[in-house]
């Protein structure tokens, strides 16, 4: 539990002394937010949306998860600096369990993607959404499984790659399609149906749907999943990417 703890702790440190990262990784998706937003308000309709309801705030879900994605798992970077500075092979030959040192990093990058994620949250007020105490706390929780399976996805691939370019480009070609085939841009009902098909197994839609179930349920079409099933499809995610992870390093050791 304290090498869990430690590892978690040094994640946590290592980016909040990092103030341009911090920035790095709120501002540009609020910016997002804002040109796209604005960009597509007129182009994109939403079924079923209430009148009044502006492309921003449809958005701001999906923005919110862009956050969560690209925070979380491009914090698991930081396995491969760690390899590079050898601190991860001292932590292998310590006698810890890989499954401390998995959690240790994975809960350590998903709790850096969830604080960013939160503090998009505060605005949403600002963004004209007034879900409620309930609201907040589906949204928590939304986020807090998300950003766990993602780490998880993330940390699979860091511990295979040796080099931090081969990861962002390796990452890129899941993160971008992932993100955009998850109703995140454009609602699912209005995609051809093969589109729907995909954006239906992509488990990123579940973390928008549950989203704007969770701060604006108005916009979420008949017949998409409910709070619910959601929940259940992020929190199988996140248990079978933490799975996976544990048995990557097992099966490899650091180089």
């Amino acid at each position: 539990m304290s090498a869990l703890l430690t590892l978690w702790e040094r994640d946590i440190v290592r980016f909040f002394r990092d103030k341009p990262r911090v920035i790095g990784g709120l501002v540009p998706p609020i910016v997002f937010w804002l040109l796209i937003g604005a960009g597509l308000g007129t182009s994109v309709h939403v079924p079923g949306a209430p009148e009044g309801m502006s492309f921003l705030q449809y958005f701001y879900a999906g923005t919110l998860v862009l956050i969560v994605l690209f925070t979380s798992i491009f914090a698991t970077i930081s396995i491969i600096e760690d390899r590079h500075e050898g601190f991860l092979q001292a932590v292998l030959v310590a006698p810890v369990p890989r499954l401390s040192i998995v959690l240790g990093k994975v809960l350590g990058s998903s709790t850096v993607g969830l604080a960013q994620g939160l503090a998009f949250l505060a605005l949403a007020g600002a963004a004209g959404l007034h879900p409620g105490l309930h609201g907040y706390a589906l949204a928590f929780a939304v986020l807090t499984l998300s950003s766990i399976g993602l780490t998880g996805l993330g940390f699979c691939i860091a511990w295979v790659l040796d080099s931090s370019q081969g990861f962002h480009a390796v990452m890129n070609l899941f993160l971008i399609p992932m993100w955009m085939l998850s109703g995140a841009l454009f609602p699912s009902a209005t995609a051809p149906r093969f589109l729907q098909w995909v954006i239906a197994a992509n488990p990123v839609s579940y973390a928008v749907t549950g989203l704007q179930r969770a701060l604006l349920p108005s916009v979420v079409a008949e017949g998409a999943a409910s709070m619910g099933c959601c929940l259940w499809v992020l929190a199988a995610f996140a248990a079978v990417m933490i799975g996976t992870s544990v048995f990557v390093a097992s099966r490899r050791d650091a180089r």
